[in-house]
């Protein structure tokens, strides 16, 4: 995500690297490389321009500390401006209503259909929503059976009426059923659309209008770039949406529509699309993108991910067999399972300071873990349970088992039990530490020894 953006702009930096003043000559010098950057990302040319001459209006005005060199004072300055372009802070959907009726547009193939399931399953296990997903698209092959199956994965209901073409009619009785059935959001998924196709986008203003929508969604795909901004004009020239949904932004996008939608159409980004499964849905926060783009990390929503899969009970009880030394492959098998859900192992390396330079050429599948679990598949309860059992015989059996070679076998144990050891070591010296925290304090101190 950014790779591109993110190496030119740093690129661009080294320019003032050593410089001891910011001047108006190396400040044009820099300014002009970051614009180049910005135009070959995608990035709308007035955007850019306007972006880059604010960039230059506070560098000239500024004063360079002592403690700052003027490079790092310019990254400051882009990574405050670039948060400012995508938005400045989050917007939240208007969750007021009751019920709060989505309405989903975009074009055909834009990820609507599963994006509205993502939605539904954010609302119901974020916001202990009650999501109601109305299938609405009558035109395209199989969509309403899409729509069942997205429902049936987030585990919410689903109204379709198969025999009915009207989609203003099918939109106004999933509203009803919601209110007759206690749902408090209705996602609306209607069919993807072309902004030259008068005659569809004027169904969509048609069910706009009758049922008067809480919130608009415009999903767009990164991926186009620019040509996702021009379309978002042309949708909200009709619809006056509220909000985007970007999508695929975990691809080779080059980043033009995220820094360019929101300057065209003066509408928030609120989520963001960062993977295949269906917890793969973000809130757009734009400070914390600016520095992903400038390569300084996300630890913020990096720990936000860790917290939603964090089962506190478990932990406890995750601790307890650590500090007894008798954390076995049944619990390691359960945090490689956590981590799974925080969502694509790449993206999360990306999201700690530095790291996603030094991966950016190395390919991390969501299959990462595939010859660990088929390791972990193939040993018995007894041995999941005591791992200090897997002899050599033990040990080649379940190679032979899991399709994999000894030595991935023997390299798993190893990991595992130095892992172990230094848990079980970290562990009794936070119970030490603990224990002299809590000692009441001697007359005078602790004697030295």
């Amino acid at each position: 995500m950014f790779e591109n953006l993110s190496e030119r702009l740093e690129r661009s930096f080294k320019i003032l690297k050593g410089e001891g003043k910011i001047t108006e000559i190396n400040v044009a010098e820099t300014l002009k490389d970051v614009r180049r950057a910005l135009l070959d990302a995608d990035v709308n040319y007035k955007v850019a321009k306007t972006f880059t001459d604010s960039v230059k209006q506070k560098a000239l005005g500024m004063d360079v500390l002592t403690a700052v060199k003027p490079g790092q004072l310019m990254v400051k300055l882009v990574h405050d401006e670039l948060a400012e372009l995508m938005g400045g802070e989050a917007v939240e959907l208007n969750l007021k209503a009751d019920p709060v009726i989505i309405l989903m547009a975009g074009l055909q193939g834009s990820g609507k259909t599963t994006h509205s399931g993502k939605l539904a399953l954010m609302l119901k296990d974020k916001k202990g929503k009650k999501p109601l997903l109305a299938a609405c698209d009558v035109y395209r092959p199989a969509a309403i059976d899409q729509l069942t199956v997205v429902a049936e994965q987030v585990g919410c209901p689903v109204y379709t009426d198969r025999e009915c073409k009207d989609p203003v009619k099918i939109a106004q009785d999933a509203i009803r059923q919601a209110r007759t059935n206690g749902n408090d959001v209705v996602i609306i998924d209607t069919a993807g659309r072309l902004a030259v196709d008068e005659q569809m986008m004027t169904e969509i203003a048609n069910i706009k209008k009758a049922i008067n929508p809480t919130e608009i969604l415009f999903v767009v795909d990164s991926m186009t770039g620019q040509d996702a901004v021009n379309t978002a004009k042309e949708f909200n020239d009709r619809l006056d949406f509220t909000g985007v949904i970007l999508t695929k932004l975990d691809g080779d996008t080059r980043g033009g529509a995220a820094l360019s939608i929101r300057t065209v159409v003066n509408k928030p980004i609120k989520f963001v699309g960062m993977g295949e499964k269906m917890e793969a849905l973000d809130v757009f926060y734009p400070e914390r993108m600016a520095g992903r783009i400038l390569g300084m990390g996300d630890v913020v929503s990096l720990v936000e991910r860790a917290q939603q899969q964090y089962d506190e009970a478990e932990a406890k009880k995750i601790q307890k067999k650590i500090s007894q030394n008798k954390f076995d492959y049944n619990d390691f098998y359960a945090q490689i399972q956590q981590i799974k859900k925080m969502g694509n192992l790449k993206d999360l390396a990306s999201m700690i300071p530095g790291v996603g330079k030094a991966l950016k050429d190395i390919e991390i599948g969501d299959d990462a873990f595939k010859s660990v679990e088929a390791i972990y598949f193939s040993m018995t309860p007894y041995e999941r349970e005591h791992p200090e059992c897997l002899n050599p015989s033990r040990r080649n059996r379940i190679a032979k088992g899991s399709g994999t070679q000894i030595q991935d076998v023997n390299r798993l144990t190893k990991q595992f039990d130095d892992m172990r050891k230094l848990m079980h070591k970290m562990s009794s010296k936070t119970d030490m530490r603990n224990m002299m925290r809590n000692m009441p304090k001697m007359p005078g101190g602790f004697p030295r020894f």
